[in-house]
């Protein structure tokens, strides 16, 4: 990353995680934990441990991209050509070992960006509901009747203001997130301060007692973290797509793994750090708590359990007769939803899914003839801006508003999501424990066995056996190069670019004035 395009500060970095902790899926953490039988104080602890280990893990993950400015798309194509004997053969090697993970990772971003353009149509249709009652009340359907109109001209919308942030560079971004951080925490604050002086207490969810799943409250615990983590870490459980009040954790995506896609842009090395344990579990922890005590307030007041804040504004409205002062605050409440949606997808999805277009193109063009060997180009014709805007057309393309409507093609979704990603992770056993009791959840969802636990705890499992599967394979066939370059990054390494840059220009100077 070149030193001019590193502007985010430590501070920059704590509304990072107010975007991608404060959000409508983290607000919606609880139903998932819920689900598995767990009563709320059960789930804030669970919500607490998460945030600690999310945090811890954000570290880890972001460290090369702070310290070396690299993406972590470089990562991968590294860590799957470890085993290269040369420099020279490293390098070309390491670059075609990208390939693959970074395909795997744009692939997915497609339906996890269509979850979350989805949601955001909602939102935008909620807002303008609150302008225009008669909006709120049109029951006119579209794609046989599983999306309504209104909701079509939502997402369209959304489209367009999507298309217009994108045009801002991620440096730059830092304004633009501010603005939503406030208002989504605004709406929170507005809905928290709601519910509890309707209430005057957490509402019926702290009455209920837990009935965790098979009976076990440790397991019910652990599953729930487990699937919260597997969210933040790119492996989301098919275990949450059978469950209606859990569709909005999906829409998430990858908060961890790809954190050096922003950690590069660190003016510093260790400005993320802060934040990473500091703000990251703070954020998701206050969101999350806040989801659920408003979510179980609601059901007192309107009698529904509704964990999606803009589903939750708009039955607020029809429960207040489209009262004006109601109708004032719905609007900035969905604006703000609107926005924490907007920066949540440029965040998880659609910045690093145009750096994964870019890298693979600047891969290609790489082994195309009369290229040098080792020296990286910048992208010409897909940038991150570019593949942003190619990732929108495909998640519209994907008819999210299919595969939210019956549980049969979500299910095939996420099949489908998880062959490539097994393909690449099964080489390092972090899924080949995990897909018998996957298949045996598929068949009959009342199963309960030693598969099926450890299916349900993949994430720490995987954790740990990616960790000494890597570790002995680099033990019993060490990698080459070891020790070669140094721990730090050097500003003279884009020096070679520019210069090459400028001869291709002089070069073809000379070729036009001849």
């Amino acid at each position: 990353m070149p030193k001019e395009h590193r502007t985010y500060k430590i501070w920059s970095y704590f509304i990072y995680w107010c975007i991608g902790g404060l959000s409508i899926s983290g607000y919606a953490t609880g139903s998932t934990l819920l689900a598995y039988g767990l009563d709320a104080t059960q789930a804030i602890v669970s919500v607490v441990i998460c945030g600690l280990i999310v945090g811890v893990l954000c570290v880890t993950c972001g460290w090369m991209g702070e310290r070396f400015y690299c993406s972590v798309q470089v990562q991968l194509g590294h860590a799957a050509s470890v085993q290269q004997l040369t420099a020279a053969h490293y390098v070309d090697s390491s670059s075609r070992g990208a390939y693959f993970p970074v395909f795997v990772r744009a692939f997915v971003g497609i339906f996890w960006d269509g979850l979350q353009a989805y949601c955001g149509g909602q939102a935008v249709a909620v807002t303008i509901s609150a302008i225009i009652p008669g909006f709120a009340h049109m029951k006119q359907t579209l794609a046989g009747g599983i999306l309504l109109t209104k909701d079509f001209i939502g997402i369209i919308i959304y489209y367009v203001f999507f298309i217009a942030i994108m045009r801002i560079p991620p440096e730059r971004l830092q304004k633009p997130f501010i603005v939503s951080s406030v208002m989504f925490s605004a709406t929170l604050i507005g809905l928290l301060a709601w519910a509890v002086s309707n209430t005057h207490s957490g509402g019926p969810l702290f009455q209920e007692p837990a009935s965790p799943v098979h009976g076990e409250t440790g397991w019910a615990m652990l599953f729930g973290i487990t699937a919260i983590l597997g969210a933040w870490c790119e492996t989301v459980l098919l275990s949450l797509a059978r469950s209606p009040d859990t569709l909005a954790m999906v829409n998430r995506g990858g908060g961890t793994i790809g954190q050096s896609d922003w950690t590069r842009y660190a003016n510093r090395p260790y400005a993320p750090t802060l934040s990473q344990l500091i703000a990251a579990p703070f954020c998701i922890i206050v969101c999350a708590t806040i989801g659920i005590i408003v979510t179980s307030c609601a059901q007192e007041i309107v009698g529904s359990l509704i964990w999606e804040p803009f589903l939750l504004l708009a039955a607020l409205q029809n429960y207040y007769n489209d009262s004006p002062k109601v109708r004032a605050a719905i609007f900035f409440a969905g604006l703000g939803c609107v926005c924490a949606q907007l920066s949540m997808s440029i965040v998880l999805n659609s910045v690093s899914a145009g750096m994964d277009l870019s890298y693979v193109l600047t891969l290609v063009s790489q082994h195309l003839p009369n290229t040098r060997a080792g020296v990286s180009y910048r992208p010409r014709y897909i940038n991150i801006r570019r593949g942003a805007y190619l990732l929108a057309f495909l998640w519209l393309a994907s008819n999210p508003w299919q595969y939210l409507s019956n549980a049969s093609i979500f299910d095939r979704i996420i099949w489908l999501r998880n062959i490539p990603r097994s393909l690449f992770w099964d080489s390092s056993c972090r899924l080949l424990h995990a897909m018998p009791g996957l298949i045996m959840t598929t068949r009959d969802a009342t199963a309960w066995n030693v598969w099926v636990r450890i299916f349900h705890i993949a994430f720490f499992i995987g954790l740990v056996m990616s960790f000494v599967a890597f570790s002995v394979i680099c033990w019993v066939s060490p990698p080459g190069n070891v020790g070669i370059g140094v721990l730090y990054h050097e500003e003279n390494s884009f020096e070679v670019e520019s210069e090459l840059e400028t001869e291709e220009k002089e070069g073809v100077t000379r070729v036009g004035v001849a």
